[in-house]
């Protein structure tokens, strides 16, 4: 398996493992959201392509290609190699200055860094066939309303990670009775007996319910009966590009 990210020029974009946290979670008291492990492991698997400058957008409403306006503290001269109005309506397209490649079968999927809301405008996703592509792909963003956006430089602008897609289309998704699986039937029942003492005991506010605040079933990776689950991460560690 590999990913080979050839720059187009010397100078390109940074390209760095993906981080898993986020200001808006780390704004909630005792930054609960990092409770959801799914959510955080969502931020980290992939990396992230990194903006070499600020870049503020500036967007009327209107159709064309001169109703956005790209500004920068740095080099105006700077910003056509790095981001442009090519699609018109309030789409802007960034460069990722690299070409993808990835071994047969696979793509890369390329979209904004994921459960990071940015206000006024909304990334949009593209999987691309990375496996035969000779030239390189673009991430882009669309404004959600007239006015300004900043991407301060060092933002991510795109995230990427890999996917096998063409083994998706061996897939067919079988929907089946709970009871059908009495096994998961068990375990699923041992769970929600589990669920409802702890919260009936945290509504009392029993001593241990409290001290715990929440139960860890999901993120120890153990199901309500105990039994450890050997394949369970908690932390995506994803190596940063190598410079060959």
């Amino acid at each position: 398996m590999r990913l080979e990210c050839y720059k187009i020029y010397d100078v390109a974009p940074e390209i760095v493992p993906a981080r898993s946290d986020r200001e808006w979670m780390d704004a909630f008291t005792d930054r609960h959201p990092y409770r959801c492990l799914p959510l955080t492991m969502a931020n980290s698997t992939g990396w992230e392509i990194l903006c070499p400058m600020d870049i503020k957008i500036k967007w009327n409403g209107g159709p064309r290609n001169e109703d956005i306006q790209l500004l920068t503290r740095g080099d105006p001269a700077a910003i056509p190699s790095f981001a442009d109005s090519h699609f018109m309506r309030g789409i802007v397209t960034f460069h990722t200055g690299h070409l993808f490649r990835t071994p047969p079968g696979w793509g890369v999927w390329v979209t904004g860094p994921p459960n990071w809301p940015k206000d006024g405008i909304a990334p949009l996703t593209g999987l691309v066939e990375t496996d035969w592509l000779p030239f390189p792909f673009t991430m882009n963003w669309q404004m959600t309303r007239p006015g300004e956006v900043i991407f301060q430089k060092g933002e991510p602008f795109a995230f990427v990670t890999l996917m096998e897609h063409k083994r998706l289309e061996e897939i067919t998704p079988e929907r089946k009775a709970l009871k059908s699986n009495p096994e998961l039937v068990k375990e699923y029942e041992g769970w929600r007996e589990s669920r409802a003492d702890f919260n009936s005991r945290l509504k009392v506010g029993e001593e241990n319910a409290m001290k715990a605040r929440w139960q860890r079933h999901y993120m120890r990776g153990e199901k309500p009966d105990g039994e450890k689950v050997d394949s369970h991460q908690t932390k995506r560690r994803l190596k940063p590009p190598k410079e060959m």
